[in-house]
C-alpha cells in the first residue's frame, strides 16, 4: 500500500500530542463522559493533537470491545479538531497490523507501535515494514526500551526511515541527547522525532532536533508554551519556562506512580470525573497527594481553577 499523508497531516505533525489517560468510573467502568471532558481540555490547552491507549491509557487492562469503544469515544468526541493517534502493542505483526487498521478504520490519524519483545534488528524491520504497509495512515516506532525490553538502534531507525516507510518516531530511550543527534546523523529529515518521558528532557530534544513531545504530563499548557517559543526563536524564553516548571515535571514523572499523580491532578483540574486506576496498578496515598499539590502551588499554578492556565 502506497503512503498517503493523512488528513491531519501526520507526516508533518509537530508541537506537543498529549497522551491521554483513560478515565474510569469508581467502579472500574469505562467513564465515555470524561473522554469528551478530557478532550475538551485538550483542546482548551492548546495541543497539536492527541494520542491514547499508550501506558497511560492503560491499554493492556482493556478489552478488544473497550479498546475500540476507547478510539472511538476520544475521536468522536475530537471531532476533527485534534488528530488522535492511537496505540498498538501486540505479541506478533498479525496483531499489530490487527490493530493499526482497527484504528485507521475508527479515524485515527496514526499509530505509534511498540516494538515485539526481545526482538532482532531484522524482525523489527520487517515488523514495522508489514505494519506501515498494512494501512494508509501513518506508523510511528515507539522506541522506550526501559518498559518494552528492546532496544531499537539508531541504525534501524534510519533504515526504517529510508527504506520501510517508517518515518515518525517516538524516542523515550535516555540519555535522549546522544540518540537524537545519531539518528538525524543517519536518518537526516526522513525520521521525525517526537520526544517523551514526561517532559523532563523536552528543551535538550528541541535542541538536538525534535519536532515535538508526545507525553502524558497534566499540565499540558506549559509543554505547548515551551515549544511555541522555541519555534519562533526564543530560546531563552522557552528555557526560562522549562526551567520555571521543572520541579512539577520531575515530581509527576515518578516510576510506578506517574499514572495515579496525573490522573489525580486531571481530576483536581475538572477534565475527568475520577483517579480511579485499574489493577495491577500503584495507588498514591493522602500524603503524595499533598505533596504533588504542594508542588502545583509552588511553581504558582492552582488546581481550583478548570481549563488551561497562562503561563508565564
Amino acid at each position: 500500500m502506497t503512503k498517503t499523508l493523512s488528513p491531519s497531516g501526520a507526516m508533518s505533525a509537530t508541537g506537543v500530542y498529549s497522551i491521554c489517560p483513560t478515565p474510569f468510573l469508581a467502579n472500574g467502568e469505562i467513564d465515555l463522559e470524561s473522554i469528551a471532558t478530557l478532550v475538551e481540555f485538550q483542546v482548551d490547552a492548546g495541543v497539536a493533537g492527541l494520542a491514547v491507549l499508550g501506558f497511560l491509557g492503560e491499554a493492556h487492562k482493556l478489552s478488544r470491545q473497550e479498546r475500540s469503544d476507547v478510539i472511538g469515544a476520544f475521536i468522536k468526541a475530537s471531532a476533527g479538531r485534534l488528530p488522535v493517534w492511537v496505540g498498538v502493542r501486540a505479541l506478533g505483526i498479525a496483531g499489530a497490523v490487527e490493530q493499526a487498521a482497527e484504528a485507521e478504520a475508527l479515524g485515527g490519524a496514526a499509530v505509534f507501535v511498540a516494538p515485539l519483545d526481545n526482538a532482532s534488528d531484522a524482525v523489527l524491520f520487517d515488523y514495522y515494514r508489514t505494519v506501515a504497509q498494512s494501512v494508509g495512515i501513518a506508523v510511528a516506532i515507539h522506541d522506550f526500551p526501559d518498559s518494552f525490553g528492546t532496544e531499537i538502534r539508531p541504525e534501524l531507525v534510519a533504515r526504517l526511515a529510508k527504506e520501510g516507510g517508517v518515518n515518525i518516531i517516538k524516542m523515550e530511550e535516555p540519555p535522549v541527547g546522544p540518540k537524537i543527534t545519531r539518528i538525524r546523523e543517519l536518518a537526516g529529515d526522513a525520521m521525525r522525532i517526537f520526544g517523551g518521558l514526561g517532559g523532563v528532557y523536552f528543551l535538550e530534544e528541541l535542541q538536538r532536533g525534535a519536532i515535538g513531545t508526545m507525553t502524558g504530563f497534566a499540565f499540558p499548557e506549559i509543554l505547548v508554551r515551551i515549544h511555541a517559543l522555541y519555534a519562533a526563536g526564543d530560546v531563552v524564553g522557552a528555557a526560562a519556562v522549562f526551567d520555571r516548571y521543572c520541579p512539577l515535571i520531575r515530581y509527576e514523572f515518578q516510576p510506578k506512580v506517574g499514572l495515579a499523580l496525573r490522573k489525580h491532578i486531571y481530576m483536581r483540574r475538572g477534565a475527568i470525573g475520577s483517579a480511579a486506576i485499574r489493577s495491577p496498578g500503584m495507588r498514591i496515598d493522602a500524603l503524595t497527594e499533598a505533596e504533588i499539590e504542594a508542588v502545583v502551588a509552588r511553581v504558582g499554578l492552582s488546581l481550583q481553577a478548570t481549563g488551561a492556565q497562562a503561563i508565564a
